[in-house]
């Protein structure tokens, strides 16, 4: 949507409790937060899948351009068409790609180049960034935009309940093509989607403190 150029009175957010709670509440719910890389196959309903990505839609952007597209995959075949191509790409990292650092820094993930995820999840979200508005006129801080909205994405299925994990295969040209992307579309991030596998483990990890990652001046 465009900007109209006329304004209209702001509707405010006043949530049902002081800000203090209201933010510790929200903070509670995210802290729990973890990627996952083991999913269940249990079904996740369209709808909550569409409210999300609409939750992912109301974020800010520059110029109001909003230069995302959310392709939502749930068909089997090309899940298994993704995941071909994505370990693909991964091999190559892994082997060549990657540097011995980098590889050190993975290594107490447990990842490699088996994704098994992105065929058991139930859905795989795949996030595009436009180079070009819909009318193909310019965009603005593109990378800030859809890494924005990316938050509200992962937030949103969050807050619903579901696990998410954050996958970036590189090179990712494969699924511009697999999916049928535009010429200005370039992909971003592909999520996997989904409940957590019964017995799902995570690495044990700590994040940094708040006083070390915020500065009071």
């Amino acid at each position: 949507m465009s900007i109209s150029g006329t304004h209209i009175p702001h509707i405010h957010y006043t949530p049902e409790t002081p800000p203090e709670e209201a933010s510790r509440r929200f903070y509670e719910i995210m802290r729990l937060r973890r990627s996952v890389r083991s999913f269940s196959d249990r079904p996740v309903p369209e709808e909550v899948i569409r409210l999300a990505i609409a939750s992912a839609g109301t974020a800010p952007s520059g110029a109001h351009k909003q230069p995302w597209r959310f392709v939502a995959v749930s068909d089997p075949a090309m899940k298994r068409q993704i995941r071909e191509a994505a370990e693909a790409e991964e091999r190559e990292f892994y082997s060549r790609r990657a540097g011995k650092e980098w590889l050190a820094d993975l290594e107490p993930l447990g990842t490699n180049a088996n994704k098994p995820f992105l065929e058991t999840a139930p859905w795989l979200i795949v996030v595009f960034k436009m180079m070009k508005a819909g009318d193909a006129t310019q965009v603005y801080y593109v990378n800030e935009s859809v890494g924005i909205a990316t938050g509200f994405l992962i937030a949103a299925l969050h807050h619903a309940g579901l696990a998410t994990l954050t996958h970036t295969p590189s090179p990712m040209g494969f699924l511009t093509k697999l999916l049928g992307r535009g010429e200005h579309e370039r992909p971003f991030l592909l999520l996997p989607v989904g409940y957590p596998a019964q017995g799902c483990t995570v690495p044990d990890l700590t994040r940094k403190p708040l006083d070390e990652i915020m500065v009071r001046i």
